[in-house]
């Protein structure tokens, strides 16, 4: 019996020797498995707190961006836009595709309809600089103070939904669905370098915008002074007054006789004929002058000042014809001498 107790007691202390040789002295036991949890518990903490404040804000922000974007277009639509040929049409699509996507972002804030938005953005801002830089379908967009507002809100909403798009939310980690906007969804949170990129294409959003509106007209006029010649042309069929360029010039319902009242943005699209008038010979009508606010002298005809449009681009063209644009009707002069 002695030397059985001696034998147990003798285990027990080889087992506390192993024990103490294991694990050192001031350290209790590691379990790896429960360290495993432990991390995940950090990384997923750390997500919901990112995701729990930064992907509401962001989703508040770009849906007021777009918003804003299309309470711009809606406006340039209504007092005027929706009358020229294709742009009207177009304009009115991108306000209805503004306003659904606002209100989708906000009520859903999902990555896809966020990177939908992102896209609208830049598709909005890219067809604003091609009308600047070429024209878009007979139209030349000029330097405004909307346009230039509507450009920055729509980079900045690219690089606010660009940041939702790519920013996964705390439901994400048990969301295991396989459909396409689940997968989809995946697809852009795991985009590598994705807030780096949309930093660098928003700057150089902004960069090709100033750049744009730098080179473009702002209040331009036909002739800066001096004689302008004053002559006819036909378009379509029809024998129309035109500058010595060619180009057709227009008169203003809303005009008063001997007084122009085509300013700011208006004088923009339509740019005063200015200078000193020198018709050939059997021009009908009887020509002379009108003094702008800016001291400068306007050709009028038969008492109606006369412009041109920075949609026609060269001679045998009338894309200002008939449009109810910036307050008023405007006409090409249809001479018959």
């Amino acid at each position: 019996m002695a030397r059985r107790r001696e034998g147990m007691t003798g285990r027990l202390a080889r087992q506390d020797s192993d024990e103490s040789q294991t694990e050192p002295d001031g350290h209790r036991y590691r379990d790896p498995g429960m360290e495993n949890a432990q991390v995940a518990t950090m990384e997923n903490k750390q997500v919901a707190t990112s995701g729990g404040w930064l992907r509401p804000a962001l989703r508040i922000t770009g849906a007021g961006l777009l918003t804003a974007t299309a309470a711009i277009h809606l406006d340039l639509y209504l007092t005027g836009f929706k009358n020229i040929p294709t742009i009207g049409w177009l304009f009115l699509l991108q306000v209805i595709a503004g306003f659904a996507l606002a209100i989708l972002v906000l009520a859903t804030g999902n990555r896809v309809v966020a990177a939908l938005g992102a896209g609208f953005a830049v598709a909005t801002l890219g067809g604003y600089l091609l009308s600047i830089w070429f024209g878009l379908f007979g139209f030349k967009e000029v330097r405004t103070t909307a346009g230039i507002v509507a450009g920055i809100i729509e980079v900045a909403a690219f690089a606010v939904l660009g940041l939702l798009a790519v920013t996964p939310a705390p439901a994400d980690q048990a969301a295991k669905g396989d459909g396409l906007i689940q997968r989809l969804g995946r697809m852009l949170t795991g985009l590598p370098m994705a807030k780096p990129a949309i930093a660098v294409l928003s700057g150089l959003g902004l960069v090709l915008l100033f750049v744009a509106v730098a080179g473009a007209s702002g209040q331009p006029t036909t002739s800066s002074g001096g004689t302008v010649a004053i002559k006819t042309g036909k378009v379509g069929g029809v024998t129309v007054l035109t500058n010595a360029k060619g180009l057709t010039v227009y008169r203003f319902a809303a005009d008063t006789p001997g007084k122009s009242n085509c300013y700011s943005s208006c004088a923009a699209y339509w740019p005063p004929v200015t200078g000193s008038p020198a018709h050939a010979a059997g021009v009908p009508g009887t020509f002379g002058t009108t003094t702008r606010t800016d001291g400068s002298k306007q050709v009028t005809w038969n008492g109606h000042p006369l412009y041109t449009y920075v949609g026609d681009s060269g001679p045998g063209q009338a894309h200002g014809n008939n449009l109810n644009l910036n307050g008023g009707l405007w006409k090409e002069i249809v001479v018959t001498g």
